[in-house]
């Protein structure tokens, strides 16, 4: 991200067997974007950088569930963030 460009960030939530498709559970920009990733860098929550992702994310409501135009790229995240986080 260039200098001039405001920071954005999603934070995503998805619960196997509850939920129906991963929830945006925090989202915003300048300030807010850099609370959420400071959050996510301090709990050792992965986090994956797609400008054109999080544009569409920062969009929905809080909550909210993903639509299904975003499910492969959002599962494409999650199936990497879970080999990453399990080779340990």
């Amino acid at each position: 991200m260039s200098q001039n460009q405001t920071p954005k960030a999603a934070a995503l939530k998805y619960e196997r067997g509850s939920d129906n498709a991963p929830r945006v559970v925090a989202a915003g920009r300048g300030e807010i974007a850099k609370k959420i990733i400071q959050i996510a860098r301090e709990q050792g929550i992965p986090i994956h950088h797609d400008p054109d992702l999080v544009e569409v994310l920062t969009t929905l409501e809080l909550y909210e569930e993903i639509p299904p135009e975003l499910y492969r790229a959002v599962a494409e995240i999650l199936a990497y963030i879970y080999m990453v986080t399990k080779r340990g």
